[in-house]
């Protein structure tokens, strides 16, 4: 009897979980359905099935959810370096200009060309120097959110996700991006 109630509650169990599959399965065919078109024959019914699958043991969603605290994290922190270089900048663009007013009060009027004319040129070089400060801060901005890219590929590869694995190509990492969004619903 022990054996027939066990069977029946693994029956049970199985129908429970082929129910919540197609349950997922539906909910991501709708998903895709509001994508672009060249988006949508991309992911075929199997490769959908599959996310599906993955998605019916929680571990997935705890795995996304990890990456996506730790994409917060990171972009924050980018954020805050981008900020700090801002607020850098403006402080010293009001400290150049605050010596270069002193300058010109104290300079008689005979001199105030040649000395405008000095001041545009260290005004000039102090904005390519901020320039050059802001491009580079942006590569390390950009550098390091492709690493995490990577790093999350790489995860949800190493976790059997279907449609995941490490790439640089733009076209591929958008898709990727969005089944990763996928996930989070």
């Amino acid at each position: 009897m022990e054996r027939y109630a066990g069977a029946l509650e693994e029956a049970m169990d199985g129908a429970r979980q082929q129910e919540r599959h197609y349950q997922l399965l539906s909910a991501l065919q709708g998903l895709v359905k509001e994508l672009p078109s060249s988006f949508q024959q991309r992911l075929s019914y199997t490769t959908l099935s599959d996310l599906a699958l993955a998605l019916l043991d929680g571990t997935v969603f705890e795995i996304v959810q990890g990456l996506l605290e730790i994409q917060h994290l990171t972009e924050k922190s980018l954020y805050n370096q981008r900020l700090r270089l801002q607020n850098e900048h403006r402080v010293l663009r009001q400290a150049l200009r605050q010596k270069h007013q002193e300058a010109q009060q104290a300079c008689r009027p005979h001199n105030l060309p040649v000395l405008q004319a000095a001041q545009q040129r260290e005004l000039e070089a102090v904005e390519h120097r901020i320039r050059e400060e802001q491009r580079a801060m942006d590569q390390k901005i950009v550098l390091e959110l492709d690493r995490k890219v990577a790093d999350q590929q790489s995860t949800l590869e190493k976790a059997g996700v279907a449609g995941f694995y490490v790439t640089t190509n733009p076209q591929v990492v958008a898709r990727l991006h969005w089944k990763s969004a996928l996930r989070a619903h």
